[in-house]
């Protein structure tokens, strides 16, 4: 029986038994259970060390859809978990924690979006996959960072376009493509902080290092960046590089499969621009705990549910990326 204190909480809060192995009882469950845990890039390393699979949201989904699986526990935050659900209708999600919520996601609402496209009428909506499944309900097509100018130069020269709700992310794009896309006022909270001046001190201290740079990085800082990509990009980037030193301008949770995946090779977090941590980190994605993740295995809450038909909407948009992306 699901606790009112839970629900007030928004976790499962039991006691878990002192000198438990977590991560053993946690493999366990998900034998019993028939469940896979999808880990994402930008959570604790001890939670990417015991997921089937650690990736981007949207790769972590598709995922999701392709396992025989019964039940999807998303380590990441709620716009996450609805993705996971929009694909996988049939399979129960789980959320460690609802309140891990996302600040980008929060920026656009369906009603404030619904209302910007009636006093733009004519304007394809482009939507960040970092939305709310309500919001892509109102989307013509979804993007993420990787396949973003890929879609972008797929339409007309003379498409008219508004891009939410990231206004980093699509200053980039209007940079890189020459649109000149409406932009949505939204941001993410960890990347509109990183310390331009802490990236020129990095690189006076260390000229032979890199500069990797998530797009959704403000424009002066993306200015400073070798090379500008997606997390996985990123990734996929300072393994295939013999540069022995990178200075990384994302969350720092990448960092754990970044060391793992390149032992021999140093990577340096950019702290935020307050100063007061020396890496900038996303407090929704620490919400996700070893605890909690126990604990939403043993008693199958919490759960994310969708509206059959808002469902259905919001999965249209997703199915025009991927058919763009497969071209």
């Amino acid at each position: 029986m699901i606790k009112a204190e839970w629900i007030e909480r928004g976790y499962v809060d039991e006691p878990i038994a002192p000198g438990i192995d977590l991560k053993a009882e946690i493999r366990r469950l998900c034998e019993e259970k028939n469940a896979v845990i999808m880990g994402h890039y930008y959570t604790r390393g001890e939670i990417q060390d015991v997921a089937d699979f650690v990736g981007d949201s949207l790769a972590l989904a598709q995922q999701a859809a392709k396992t025989t699986a019964d039940i999807i526990v998303m380590c990441g935050v709620h716009f996450m978990a609805e993705t996971n659900k929009i694909l996988c209708p049939d399979k129960k999600v789980l959320l460690p924690d609802l309140n891990a919520g996302c600040s980008l996601a929060d920026s656009c609402r369906a009603e404030e979006l619904a209302k910007f496209k009636e006093e733009h009428p004519g304007y394809k909506v482009l939507a960040y996959v970092n939305t709310s499944a309500a919001v892509k309900a109102h989307t013509d097509i979804v993007v993420t960072s990787s396949n973003a100018r890929k879609i972008v130069d797929s339409l007309p020269a003379d498409e008219k376009i508004i891009f939410a709700p990231d206004k980093n992310l699509g200053g980039y794009l209007n940079s890189v493509t020459g649109r000149s896309m409406l932009l949505w006022n939204g941001g993410c909270h960890v990347h509109e902080q990183f310390s331009v001046e802490k990236i020129l001190e990095f690189k006076k201290q260390y000229p032979e290092a890199k500069v990797l740079a998530h797009p959704e990085c403000k424009g002066a800082v993306l200015a400073l960046a070798d090379y500008v990509g997606s997390t996985a990009a990123i990734l996929s980037y300072a393994q295939a590089e013999e540069c022995p030193r990178f200075i990384v301008v994302t969350e720092s949770g990448i960092l754990h499969e970044m060391q793992k995946r390149c032992p021999n090779k140093e990577f340096i977090p950019v702290p935020p621009m307050s100063g007061e941590c020396a890496c900038n980190e996303c407090s929704y994605m620490r919400m996700n705990t070893l605890e909690k993740l126990y604990n939403c295995l043993k008693y199958e809450w919490p759960y994310v549910e969708l509206d059959e038909q808002l469902r259905e909407r919001a999965k249209r948009p997703i199915e025009r990326m991927l058919e763009i992306s497969a071209k």
